[in-house]
């Protein structure tokens, strides 16, 4: 199950499902994960790098499964190789959650990609973890990822929070799909500790996909025509609200 609430602005106290941005906020060092190979390790360790931390649950019957393809997708189209330029960690916050469910998750993820390399790349870029109910509690609560449980589901928002090497808080990816440029554009920030706003909707707004080019250009029309309407109105609300000349007698 699923709820898209996004509120940069927010407060934890505001919100009981969603996003609360934690920009500039770093991760705690007390965090334990168990990795694919049934090992205990501990987050702080394992970021090295830019690293996309992608919360789910393995059997999710909705909205987890399109977001990780929608991961799967941009990691084969981004001009950035996993495991050299980035990594993600997917998480289970399903305590109840073992790792053989998520390695299969896994396999069925690559499987999506086409580009060979980057198959190859992710088979160690892209990892994935089970972890304790406190270690849950723990990273949700400090990335503000708030998700509330609904019988043997939960209700939570698709998103990805994007840390710096040195396990800061720089951007949040939020919805179910991506653009290979903002991806690019997340982690390179992130290499360099800088944080900043969500901005995929204006991005998303400017750009358009092409199919023959197979990359985002910029919209001309779409802004061009943005900008005509903005400046109609201007216009019209100047002769509106124009104060009218009196009649010389």
């Amino acid at each position: 199950m699923a709820q898209s609430v996004v509120n940069p602005a927010a407060t934890d106290e505001d919100v009981e499902i969603g996003i609360v941005e934690h920009l500039d906020t770093y991760l705690p060092d007390s965090i334990s994960l168990i990795d694919e190979e049934g090992n205990q390790v501990w987050l702080a360790d394992l970021i090295d790098k830019p690293t996309v931390l992608n919360f789910v649950y393995y059997r999710c019957p909705g909205i987890c499964s399109p977001l990780m393809e929608a991961v799967a997708g941009v990691m084969d189209k981004a001009d950035v190789t996993p495991g050299v330029d980035y990594q993600v960690l997917t998480i289970s916050f399903d305590p109840g959650e073992t790792i053989d469910l998520g390695i299969r998750k896994k396999t069925n993820y690559l499987n999506l990609m086409n580009n060979a390399d980057k198959v190859e790349a992710a088979k160690t870029g892209w990892k994935f973890f089970v972890s304790d109910s406190a270690s849950i509690a723990r990273v949700t609560h400090v990335t503000g990822f708030k998700y509330k449980k609904t019988g043997n589901d939960y209700t939570h928002a698709a998103s990805l929070i994007i840390v710096s090497p040195e396990g800061k808080i720089t951007r949040y990816l939020n919805g179910l799909y991506f653009l290979p440029f903002e991806w690019k554009m997340a982690i390179v920030e992130s290499s360099k500790g800088q944080s900043g706003p969500t901005i995929n909707k204006v991005l998303r707004f400017c750009y358009s996909y092409d199919p023959e080019g197979q990359s985002y250009v910029l919209n001309v029309t779409k802004i061009s025509g943005t900008l005509i309407l903005f400046f109609a109105i201007v216009l019209l609300l100047v002769m509106v609200l124009k104060p009218k000349r009196k009649k010389s007698n």
